[in-house]
């Protein structure tokens, strides 16, 4: 009965707010208002679930930098997590399968965050396009669940290139994030929420440069991704 209370009022907040974000991405094309409102979205949501966080890591960012980041997924509550923790202006690549949801889809594909199609590589690719624009024109930076789908047991899945091509063709930094405990809150193929504490960790940022070989590209990857495995223990 309290998990069915939870998921009425999480859903009235997200219709409420997923209404004023189409509006915003109308009326602000800087994107400025979506970003603030993402903010009380993301703590209206965790607030709702009784959720709390203990962030570390804040003081190796730069608010006003543009950066990767680069996050492990094992749960739908990884993005209003990350919504909320991320200082900067920050935009998520996420699945076009969620364009799909009723207004909050339709407002994802409105707002400045990028959609990307898995199953198409060329489709992926302008995908990549369109992220480097954000990052290079409205100095907006990207997140990128590495991963490319959330893992079943919380156990840090292989990475896919595309975020370290994506950081290598910019030119910008990588975040590596680590997302400790948000598996335990709502499991995948289920919507019981439960109470808890989600772990987010912020890593020093991992330079990058242009004119990248497709092997060192793949040595970043396996760097980032062994520092997160670390954080993640």
């Amino acid at each position: 009965m309290l998990t069915a209370l939870k998921l009425f009022l999480i859903f009235i907040h997200t219709f409420i707010c997923s209404i004023f974000a189409m509006i915003f991405s109308i009326i602000d094309r800087s994107h400025t208002l979506y970003f603030k409102l993402s903010k009380y979205f993301s703590g209206g949501v965790l607030w709702l679930s009784g959720i709390k966080l203990d962030i570390t890591g804040l003081e190796n960012l730069d608010k006003k930098k543009t950066y990767v980041f680069v996050s492990n997924h094992s749960s739908q509550y990884d993005i209003v997590v990350l919504q909320k923790t991320i200082p900067n202006r920050m935009a998520i690549i996420f699945k076009k399968e969620l364009a799909k949801i009723p207004f909050f889809g339709w407002q994802l594909v409105m707002g400045p965050y990028v959609m990307i199609d898995r199953q198409n590589y060329e489709k992926a690719l302008k995908s990549i396009d369109e992220a480097k624009l954000k990052m290079q024109k409205q100095n907006i930076s990207i997140t990128v669940f590495a991963e490319g789908t959330r893992s079943e047991t919380g156990e840090i899945q292989p990475f896919k290139r595309g975020a370290f091509r994506l950081a290598t063709q910019v030119s910008y930094p990588i975040i590596p994030t680590t997302i400790v405990g948000s598996n335990k809150i709502m499991q995948k193929g289920t919507f019981k929420i439960k109470k808890g504490t989600i772990k987010v960790h912020f890593d020093k940022p991992i330079e990058t440069g242009d004119n990248v070989t497709r092997q060192q590209e793949i040595e970043l990857m396996n760097r980032v991704r062994e520092i997160i495995v670390q954080n993640h223990k």
